[in-house]
């Protein structure tokens, strides 16, 4: 017994009917692609429609380097505590014994008086914004004849107190030991602001590659201003400590020169104290 379907439902007729069908939708769905170009129709509006993605290689442009901030140029330092200080200085080692000073007791005074008063004359700005060669040569000559002159002094005094000589006084032992002590710290504090990345003026320009002695305000970021710069004060505070703890305390040496003299003031500070001391305990008792 045979089996015959309806015109137009054989399985074949069926078939490409469906596939037709489909093409239809496909189109539709494309915006009126040709049959049998939907599915790759549909993928070309997809990738019309989708942003660029950027190159695997491409990557961030780098930051752009910090400035330290010692290589900032800065406002010159003003030059009335240094000039007060070397004031002291003088008057200290005219407050010394004769026995104490290199003879004629008034030439070093003097010489350093007249150094001082030179630098003014060649450099009458209040504010130390200028270097030269003449410059620089008249401050380390200021300063080497403080420094020759405290040195000579605390030569004499150590030896009187190993000898068993000089001041005869508790008070006048101490007051002697502490004016070398005071010009020994006035003296290291202006080879420290003299030689610190080239002295003052080089200083306010930021010329230097790298610092000598870190502060702690330029180390961290906030607790001083950005245009921050180290003046003789702040030397001057470096040489007490040091003179007093007799190591550093909040400011590091950093070259090997800051480190051998913060040493041999370190050295100088720590004999002075002890003889002197020593001394004025044993006239005491």
């Amino acid at each position: 017994m045979s089996t015959e379907h309806p015109p137009g439902d054989t399985p074949h007729e069926l078939t490409e009917l469906l596939h037709h069908r489909l093409d239809r939708i496909e189109a539709l769905l494309t915006g009126g692609a040709e049959p049998g170009e939907g599915a790759t129709g549909l993928r070309s509006a997809a990738s019309a429609s989708a942003p660029a993605s950027a190159p695997a290689s491409a990557s961030a442009p780098d930051p752009a380097p910090v400035r330290p901030v010692w290589r900032t140029e800065t406002e010159a330092e003003q030059r009335w505590a240094v000039t007060a200080a070397i004031l002291v200085a003088v008057g200290l080692q005219l407050f010394l014994p004769a026995r104490l000073s290199i003879h004629p007791r008034w030439m070093l005074p003097a010489l350093e008086l007249g150094l001082l008063v030179a630098l003014v004359a060649v450099h009458p700005h209040r504010r130390i914004n200028r270097s030269s060669r003449l410059l620089r040569t008249l401050s380390l000559a200021l300063v080497a004849a403080i420094s020759l002159a405290n040195g000579w002094s605390a030569v004499k005094l150590v030896r009187d107190l190993v000898h068993g000589g000089g001041a005869t006084g508790a008070l006048a032992l101490l007051g002697t030991g502490g004016a070398v002590w005071a010009t020994n710290v006035i003296a290291f504090a202006l080879w420290y602001w003299e030689w610190d990345r080239g002295g003052p003026a080089a200083r306010a320009r930021g010329v230097a590659e790298y610092p000598d002695f870190l502060f702690p305000q330029m180390q961290q970021q906030g607790v001083a201003p950005a245009d921050w710069e180290p003046g003789f004060l702040d030397y001057l505070y470096v040489a007490y400590t040091n003179a007093t703890a007799f190591s550093p305390t909040d400011t590091m040496p950093l070259s090997l020169w800051a480190k051998l003299l913060m040493l041999l003031q370190s050295a100088i500070s720590l004999l002075t104290v002890v003889l002197v001391v020593a001394r004025a305990v044993n006239i005491l008792q």
